[in-house]
């Protein structure tokens, strides 16, 4: 863990921030204070660049922090839009700021001949929500494109997609930056006899893979086919593919801070210097 890093333009580090670490619902409350309690969002700051991966709940606080910061122009990029990944969306307070500019990109959707943004514009529309997308002003460009295809977004970084296994698809990244490596990989569910050819080539080499670690090993197989996967099977991933550092993340809401410490020293013993994601810790590469 280090400490949250400035947005000054000569800061070249490479960073990772969690703002939320949940799937499936948000969970706050007393018994999850430690890890957190909202849901799938990531930021990556690249030197004075900003990514930000998914839309859960956890993006409204990461919203407050951008809104202080004045005019902002960064990227978000979708794993894919079920419920949990996009609910902080209609709550980003910085994308109704005329001088803002956010970019959102999903390679899930295509193949399916959908659109992002028609799909977000379900979102915040009668009967869900009480103000359009369109009030947005600031969201300028909605992007689809098809898992597998390599992202052009900022000068200097490298982005690289996989199709992942989930129900309705998922898309998973590859962020390389500064000889740097960050991958997040999240929804998927691992297959039962052989590991994931599409991650390996992903997550090759990487520093650090942040990995859907949904259920425990224990309790997986009473998951089976529901698109999730475990800690122990992203450090497979990990051994296999030579990452140095894997992040379990996309947490059960019903897994409590007791759990989660029962999670973490199992991690540790299995692949020292693997974690469990939690609200707050900041990593740099």
């Amino acid at each position: 863990m280090t400490n949250r890093p400035n947005n000054e333009k000569k800061d070249q580090r490479f960073m990772v921030g969690f703002w939320g670490v949940r799937g499936t619902v948000p969970c706050p409350g007393p018994h999850t204070v430690r890890y957190g309690g909202n849901t799938s969002c990531v930021e990556m700051r690249l030197g004075g660049q900003r990514l930000i991966f998914d839309a859960g709940t956890g993006l409204r606080a990461l919203g407050q922090e951008i809104a202080k910061a004045g005019p902002t122009r960064c990227h978000i990029l979708m794993s894919h839009t079920h419920l949990d990944h996009i609910a902080g969306l209609p709550f980003f307070m910085p994308a109704y700021m005329q001088d803002n500019r956010f970019e959102l990109w999903n390679g899930h959707l295509a193949a399916r001949k959908l659109k992002l943004k028609n799909v977000l514009n379900e979102l915040m529309n009668e009967p869900f929500f009480p103000v359009p997308l369109d009030i947005m002003h600031s969201c300028i460009a909605f992007h689809d494109f098809e898992a597998g295809e390599s992202l052009d977004l900022y000068q200097d970084v490298k982005i690289t997609t996989t199709k992942l296994n989930h129900p309705g698809n998922a898309t998973a990244y590859r962020i390389e930056y500064r000889n740097k490596v960050a991958c997040y990989v999240t929804d998927t569910e691992h297959f039962p006899d052989h590991l994931d050819e599409n991650i390996l080539a992903l997550i090759e080499n990487a520093d650090l893979m942040i990995y859907d670690a949904t259920y425990t090993p224990e309790s997986y197989p009473k998951f089976v086919g529901w698109g999730h996967s475990t800690w122990l099977e992203g450090i497979k991933l990990c051994r296999a593919a030579n990452v140095k550092k894997l992040i379990a993340f996309h947490h059960d809401p019903s897994h409590d801070d007791a759990i989660m410490d029962e999670i973490a020293a199992n991690m540790a013993k299995e692949m020292p210097g693997s974690e469990p994601a939690r609200e707050g810790l900041w990593l740099e590469l």
